[in-house]
């Protein structure tokens, strides 16, 4: 089954259509290559997926055991680009929880998952991603 279509709409911008909700995400190629920077680039939905997926396997882990809940988490995302050939070298992740009373064992829980998500296992071994936890 596809999961999405994307159609390119001219002027180094595309739009994206994930089939089964029919939500849509345009894309512009960043001021620097050539572009507006009027959407996200295709490179930083990728480090964007990243810190998506680390919380949604945060919070399914939460609903599976039934431990404190990770809403209200807050993922700050940075990305880095090397020319030569052109690509991210680093994803920089900032993870703050909200204040609340999250054991030792629930923050090894959180950590181990969001490290082994399936995004964060995706990824060229080469690039770099570099996650800090923050606990409130």
């Amino acid at each position: 089954m596809i999961t999405s279509t994307v159609v390119y709409k001219g002027e180094l911008r595309t739009e994206a259509i994930h089939l089964q909700s029919n939500t849509k995400i345009f894309t512009d190629a960043p001021k620097d290559n050539h572009g507006k920077g009027e959407a996200f680039s295709p490179t930083d939905l990728v480090a964007t997926a990243l810190a998506s997926c680390m919380i949604s396997i945060m919070g399914i882990v939460a609903l599976k055991e039934g431990i404190t809940s990770v809403e209200g988490t807050l993922a700050e995302v940075t990305k880095i680009m090397v020319a030569d050939p052109r690509r991210i070298s680093e994803i920089h992740i900032k993870v703050t929880f909200p204040k609340k009373a999250y054991t030792e064992k629930e923050k090894k829980i959180y950590e181990h998952a969001a490290l082994t998500c399936p995004v964060a296992k995706s990824l060229n071994s080469d690039l770099k991603q570099i996650i800090d936890f923050v606990w409130q």
